[in-house]
């Protein structure tokens, strides 16, 4: 299932010209806050109208000025999942999920809906009403309620910005569950580059109002020349497989041939993880280091340089065919000699790699 946008719109800071096409999977539209992600989440959901442009879902045309098509919300089959649950106080967390349902056309797969309750680790909360509630909690009946629509497609409006760190950590794997269980895409708004990292298939960049790069997740956060939130955000995605745990409280990963040494994470060997590894905490060397307290020394080619306008530098490495983002000074980058295609190493500490970095 893809999605197709091409849309414009005059909004009041500036004029939204997005148009990009998404396979199936976790398309993230990334960006700072302002950049018209939610202008553009808004649109494909029918809550605003565009002045110019064309969205299609899976074949169907959700609108077309050209054409003068345009779907009501309601009969579009979208999912929206919005930063506040906006719940039903005076129903239970079943009753709200059966308020989806009531959405579900009548020719559409049914939905497992013992599936949806048991992914979403709903089951032991159905007879209690949203006020008792956490707020990840009432993300999760929000999800499923989305799901019982039977929707073609699953929007999610920056769900877990309102949440705390612990309730984003709750809430995350969810999401991964359902990237990985239910043959379902999802559009999701974000600015927080480790959400991204970890959920992401497909990675839209925004910046006032207009696409500035459309790619498969691992290659668009590995792009120094793509820095949506700011050098300091700046970070790469590697894709792993466990393939040791030690008594030491370190798990050994294989991430295409790299060894890598991170804190001890809940996986069975042989288990997938993706790792979000922060540009800052990259260091580089011309020749191995010896003697140093950092675990991952990683063989590693310089692939491109981007000087910052400041006293910064983004080098992107590839190590073992996985890009890696290092942040380093300009004047390291010129006392170096650093240049496209020179080898060199790539060092990381193993306690730099933080827990809510590693996803499935």
């Amino acid at each position: 299932m893809t999605l197709s946008v091409r849309i414009s719109q005059r909004l009041e800071s500036f004029t939204l010209d997005a148009t990009f096409e998404a396979p199936a999977g976790v398309t993230v539209l990334f960006g700072r806050s302002g950049s018209g992600k939610t202008s553009v989440i808004n649109a494909i959901a029918g809550l605003t109208r565009p002045e110019t442009g064309r969205i299609e879902v899976d074949g169907t045309v959700l609108m077309d000025t050209d054409t003068g098509t345009w779907l009501q919300p309601h009969r579009r089959r979208l999912g929206y999942v919005f930063q506040d649950a906006r719940l039903f106080p005076h129903l239970t967390v079943a009753k709200n999920l059966g308020y989806g349902a009531r959405f579900a056309p009548k020719d559409a797969a049914p939905v497992d809906r013992d599936k949806v309750i048991d992914m979403l680790g709903l089951g032991g909360m159905l007879d209690r009403r949203p006020g008792t509630l956490s707020g990840g909690e009432k993300q999760r009946v929000a999800i499923g309620r989305a799901l019982f629509s039977a929707p073609r497609m699953l929007l999610a409006d920056e769900p877990l910005a309102a949440l705390d760190e612990d309730r984003k950590a709750e809430i995350l794997p969810y999401f991964e569950r359902l990237r990985d269980t239910f043959d379902i895409p999802i559009l999701y708004v974000s600015h927080a580059a480790a959400e991204v990292a970890r959920l992401a298939t497909t990675i839209v960049v925004l910046e006032n109002g207009r696409v500035k790069r459309v790619g498969p997740a691992g290659e668009v956060m590995a792009d120094p020349q793509i820095t949506p939130l700011g050098p300091g955000a700046a970070g790469a995605m590697l894709e792993a497989v466990v393939l040791a745990q030690h008594a030491d409280g370190l798990t050994e990963l294989d991430a295409g041939g790299l060894r890598l040494l991170i804190p001890q994470v809940a996986r069975q060997t042989g288990d997938a993880l993706r790792v979000h590894i922060e540009a800052q905490d990259v260091m580089l060397a011309l020749d191995r280091p010896e003697g140093i307290s950092a675990l991952n020394v990683l063989p590693a080619t310089v692939r491109d340089i981007r000087m910052g306008d400041g006293p910064g530098a983004l080098v992107q490495l590839d190590a073992g065919g996985n890009l890696i983002l290092a942040r380093v000074t300009r004047r390291s980058v010129d006392a170096m000699g650093l240049k496209a295609g020179q080898p060199l190493f790539a060092i990381l500490k193993a306690v730099s790699v933080a827990r809510d970095a590693v996803g499935v």
